[in-house]
């Protein structure tokens, strides 16, 4: 608690003090249900004692722990919660094989039928026996995906080629590397050879653009060699993803919540939500998920318009049907938010179905 809170709260005035309290306790309605960490990204390079740290320090109502494909900051990061007296929860996300709308492009951007999807509650980084194959072949599919898109890419970075083994020892504690992890690596590389003009230069033979600023820099990396059109693009198989019902059952064999992941209801599958959501809980899903600031702010007025229109569409659907909300901001880029700001009107109307998620899977 700063000072100044203090000394209000401390005030003789009893208008002081009752605008201070309401003041904490607005702040303890802060929290992110949706950190991931170092052992799969997170664009402030935290760890999972770091986010519990974080969550105390803002004094954050709930916080919950989700890395790509794997679960190995969950011991920890329950522990540290506990030590501190933070509420928290941990999860995992990864993608998924939907046979039900192979058809349909849902939340992952080009690619029908594969869906990006979270268990909720997960309470040990130890997986039953009878799931330590399917944990690991997970986690081997993500890294074999990776391994090819660095494979491709180094045909086209010839001069700052990486070595994936290589990335995995330095960018990452656990050798979980993502996509974002081999951008930095490729950045870095560039660096350490060329400087100055020469660096800007060699950026605008290779993709045609360059800028100065590491955060930028990564994303153009990303975006002109590894997504649609890019030399490191891969088409999603279904074969490389375990299917929606596989995962669904690792994730409730594991004592956890299987959980949809929402975009923002532009494509084709998510437009329909309500078919969505009752798929999924046909399925087992026992909660959802979302990321409320990139489903308001847009540059575009209208398309600002038509993504709170979805999101009030979206928490309504969820709503009548019971499941809880989980509502963070991913923090897996530079840049992006700690925590939503509540105070926003087109957020403030479901800060209160938010907090019900929080209370529901925070311990």
């Amino acid at each position: 608690m700063d000072e100044s809170l203090k000394k209000s709260l401390n005030s003789f005035d009893s208008a002081v003090r009752a605008e201070a309290l309401d003041k904490f306790r607005k702040a303890n309605n802060a929290f992110n249900m949706h950190c991931h960490s170092f052992y799969s990204y997170n664009g402030y390079g935290y760890s999972p004692s770091m986010l519990v740290a974080l969550a105390k320090d803002l004094n954050w109502r709930g916080v919950m722990l989700v890395d790509f494909d794997v679960l190995d900051g969950v011991d920890e990061f329950l522990a540290a919660a506990k030590a501190v007296g933070v509420k928290a929860a941990a999860g995992m996300e990864t993608r998924v094989f939907v046979p039900d709308m192979a058809d349909k492009e849902i939340n992952s951007p080009g690619e029908p039928g594969i869906a990006y999807h979270l268990g909720c509650g997960f309470t040990s980084s130890v997986v039953p026996e009878s799931q330590k194959a399917f944990a690991a072949d997970l986690k081997l599919r993500a890294q074999k995906r990776t391994r090819t898109l660095v494979e491709k890419v180094n045909t086209l970075l010839t001069e700052n080629a990486v070595d994936f083994d290589a990335v995995a020892r330095e960018f990452t504690p656990a050798g979980n590397v993502t996509e974002r992890h081999v951008c930095c690596a490729y950045r870095v590389a560039a660096e350490k050879k060329f400087a100055g003009a020469e660096l800007a230069a060699y950026w605008q033979e290779k993709i045609g653009a360059f800028e100065s600023d590491p955060v930028k820099m990564e994303a153009l990396i990303r975006s002109k060699t590894m997504k649609s059109g890019g030399v490191g693009y891969v088409k999603a198989a279904p074969e490389s993803f375990p299917t929606l019902d596989e995962m669904n059952k690792f994730i409730k064999a594991c004592g956890a919540t299987p959980t949809l992941a929402w975009l923002n209801g532009f494509s084709a599958g998510e437009n329909d939500v309500d078919a969505l959501l009752d798929l999924h809980i046909r399925y087992g899903a026992g909660a959802a998920t979302l990321i409320p600031d990139r489903n308001w702010r847009a540059s575009d007025p209208e398309k600002s318009r038509k993504l709170v229109s979805e999101l009030d569409r979206f928490v309504a659907a969820a709503v009548k049907r019971g499941l809880p909300l989980l509502a963070g901001t991913e923090m897996n880029a530079p840049g992006q938010l700690l925590a939503d700001d509540y105070t926003i009107a087109e957020l403030k109307k479901h800060q209160d179905v938010f907090i019900a998620g929080v209370d529901a899977f925070a311990r």
